[in-house]
């Protein structure tokens, strides 16, 4: 089992910075790909980016390239997200998510550990 806690969201005004935090527990040598995925008010919850275990390999949705870095320090078994230049439609709960796969993922069914979220909202 991994145990992953997510940490850093928060309110910031539309232009501003965050960096998120996932810190993993558990059987943490088993978790090869992380990622992360966001979950608007009424909306489904959608991948937003994820990463291999050597950092070598990331994968981006569309609307947050450029805008958003995904990181991690595998000694301390955290992973980060940096956001910058957030917008309102930014505002969603993020939740860190964790598989034992070595290919990036974008779909949620390949995951197979999950955060409980940390809710991110961007003031226009």
């Amino acid at each position: 089992q991994v145990q992953l806690v997510e940490s850093g969201g928060g309110l910031v005004p539309a232009g501003g910075s965050l960096r998120l935090a996932c810190a993993a527990s558990g059987r943490t040598s088993s978790s090869s790909v992380m990622g992360w995925f966001r979950q608007a008010p009424g909306k489904e919850r959608v991948f937003v980016t994820a990463i291999n275990y050597s950092g070598s390999s990331t994968h981006y949705r569309d609307s947050v390239k450029g805008r958003f870095t995904i990181s991690r320090d595998n000694a301390k078994n955290t992973v980060y997200l940096q956001m910058n230049s957030l917008k309102p439609e930014d505002t969603a709960v993020y939740y860190c998510a964790a598989r034992t796969g070595v290919v990036l993922q974008t779909e949620e069914y390949a995951y197979d550990y999950w955060g409980q979220g940390t809710q991110v909202t961007v003031a226009s």
